[in-house]
């Protein structure tokens, strides 16, 4: 994909956060193109999930700023991001295991669609309309993602592999312009890894999402990242294409602790 002259969706400018006298994050600036793939990489404490947790708002930085489309974000409360066009998906797969694909999936886009309480309470006509668009929206995403199938199937009664694709159709229903992943590939075989890229290909191709990944699986970044940003000790090491992320001395020695021979 060329990204040169697509517009810029995020920008991370300066962002810093310490946790008592802990510096997590130092000055760690980058953005993000509308419609690109970027992996951010490090070893185990480099800071990648706490970035994240800045951009979703579940940390606050203690400097910098965090921009959307040209607007800061930092003052938007966590339980109102979504509308702020991100949504995430997490290490540990969190979904409501005793409810079915759909009714998982369904309650992604209740976090994005207006309720009204009265509505509800009184089973008026607009409640049921919402929850048939909410449904007819729901099976899209499910189809879009391949889990017709099982849609109607209780989330403990799947593989680890297919609750993954679970958790992402209840992200995407939101239609996000960001969608956050945050080690998409922890637990699945080596099949499953590289469907899940090509799934996230199809969601950035298909749909238009701007994607930022964060992943420890290094053959799955290098092969569907446009560019690559590095941290380690909460500092950017090294930001470019894949191609030169692999060959930078200082990710090789912050991965492997000394120089490639």
């Amino acid at each position: 994909m060329t990204v040169g002259a697509a517009r810029q969706l995020l920008s991370v400018e300066d962002v810093g956060i310490r946790f008592g006298g802990v510096v997590a994050l130092d000055g760690v600036t980058f953005d993000i193109r509308e419609r690109e793939i970027l992996g951010l990489i490090g070893p185990n404490g480099a800071g990648k999930t706490t970035l994240f947790n800045c951009l979703s708002r579940l940390y606050q930085p203690t400097n910098g700023d965090i921009r959307i489309g040209g607007r800061s974000i930092l003052k938007c409360p966590a339980h109102a991001i979504v509308h702020e066009g991100i949504a995430r998906t997490f290490q540990n797969v969190a979904l409501f295991q005793k409810l079915s694909v759909l009714d998982n999936v369904k309650i992604g886009g209740h976090s994005r669609g207006p309720r009204s309480v009265t509505a509800d309470v009184f089973a008026l006509p607009s409640c049921g309309r919402r929850e048939r668009e909410l449904t007819a929206q729901a099976r899209d995403v499910i189809e879009f993602l391949g889990l017709t199938e099982v849609e109607k199937k209780t989330v403990s009664d799947l593989p680890f592999g297919t609750q993954k694709r679970v958790e992402l159709a209840r992200a995407l229903i939101s239609r996000p312009k960001l969608l956050l992943l945050d080690e998409p590939a922890g637990g699945l075989n080596h099949e499953e890894v590289y469907a899940l890229g090509d799934v996230i290909k199809h969601i950035r191709d298909r749909m238009g999402v701007t994607i930022l990944l964060v992943e420890h699986h290094m053959g799955l970044v290098m092969s569907i990242a446009d560019r690559v940003v590095a941290l380690n000790f909460g500092r950017k090491l090294a930001e470019g294409a894949p191609s030169e992320i692999q060959t930078h001395p200082d990710v090789i020695r912050a991965y492997l602790g000394g120089d490639k021979k």
